[in-house]
């Protein structure tokens, strides 16, 4: 019976050491081979140029590296960039590059499809086939930061969490895959470039205040209406705007680290004066930001981009109460740039 090869990147840099001491083989032989791994994003053994034939025959013999394939590749009139990536295991994942004037953005996926069920999400109609892996997000960010320099000349410059899954529900992979993409073992990006969008899991926002996190923390809120954010995210049932309130206090609490709220606004929805009064007051709790985004929709059915009048009215409402707010722009239109809890947004 044939044996199923670990994912060599499950092994820290210290077990790679042990493999190679166990094997025969000198402890830094793991140090080129972790440095190969992640550095210099090696996609097969064969290239691992400086590591001996026989040592590349061992590793081929005892591991794989699960390593993510852009399938297909679009590109958007405004430059944006869609990303079909296909797994080891043939799944699809999508993740975006989003560029700007001043800056480009990773938009990455932590799941395979999704366990919530947020109404207006069409990543929310797939069910979750399986959480991403740390090395599987680490490729994604690694991909559009080679597309990034090839296309723009520049190396990428942010990274959001916002696309298929959501990623507190994948907590220990997301973190790790963080760390590597923070490290200068890795890619050495500043955590600081880096946001985590949740729909709203009170109990994990507290974990990662606990844990101390530098990264920052948007929230998908779409509505600080309890009756009205529970129709569009049914799972918001299990997680009442009290309890997301407290855990969002306790977080600035302990990070000092304001907070992003994402709110789309829609057609006879959450278009009326009640949401608007509602969004300001849930506002003034925590120090934040709240970016309106422009809505795509997925279908025919109720979820329809409200007016500019709707949007201009909690524009002004907001920043009548002192509440930084921008309206953000869907991106990659001419491509379908899924991206986030709302499929399209940038």
């Amino acid at each position: 019976m044939q044996i199923e090869k670990k994912d060599i990147r499950a092994l820290t840099k210290e077990q790679l050491r042990q493999f190679f001491t166990a094997n025969g083989d000198k402890a830094f032989r793991g140090n080129q081979v972790y440095e190969w791994l992640w550095q210099k994003r090696a996609h097969t053994f064969e290239d691992m140029t400086n590591v001996s034939k026989e040592t590349r025959a061992m590793l081929e013999d005892n591991f794989v590296i699960n390593h993510i394939k852009v399938d297909t590749l679009q590109r958007s009139e405004d430059g944006t960039v869609k990303n079909a990536v296909r797994l080891h295991d043939d799944l699809i994942v999508e993740s975006v590059l989003i560029p700007t004037e001043t800056r480009t953005t990773a938009c990455v996926s932590s799941q395979v499809g999704c366990s919530l069920d947020c109404n207006f999400c069409a990543t929310a109609r797939l069910k979750r086939m399986r959480n991403l892996e740390p090395g599987e997000i680490y490729d994604q960010v690694a991909a559009i930061d080679n597309e990034s320099r090839l296309y723009f000349d520049r190396p990428l410059s942010n990274i959001v969490f916002m696309g298929m899954g959501e990623p507190l529900m994948n907590y220990p992979n997301v973190m790790k895959a963080i760390d590597m993409i923070t490290s200068t073992e890795g890619l050495g990006m500043s955590p600081k470039r880096i946001t985590v969008s949740t729909s709203g899991i009170p109990k994990m926002i507290k974990k990662m205040a606990d844990d101390a996190v530098k990264f920052k923390l948007a929230v998908s809120l779409h509505s600080a209406v309890e009756e009205i954010r529970n129709e569009i995210m049914p799972f918001t049932k299990n997680f009442p705007l009290t309890d997301l309130r407290e855990s969002l206090e306790y977080w600035y609490r302990k990070t000092k680290s304001k907070i992003t709220y994402e709110y789309v606004v829609w057609k006879g929805i959450n278009d009326d004066k009640k949401s608007i009064d509602a969004l300001v007051k849930f506002c003034k709790y925590v120090p934040c930001k709240v970016n309106l985004i422009e809505y795509n929709p997925i279908d025919d059915g109720i979820f329809q981009q409200a007016n500019e009048q709707a949007i201009n009215a909690y524009l002004e409402a907001l920043e009548k109460s002192n509440i930084v707010a921008k309206v953000r722009r869907s991106r990659g239109k001419d491509i379908d740039a899924a991206c986030g809890q709302l499929a399209n947004k940038s």
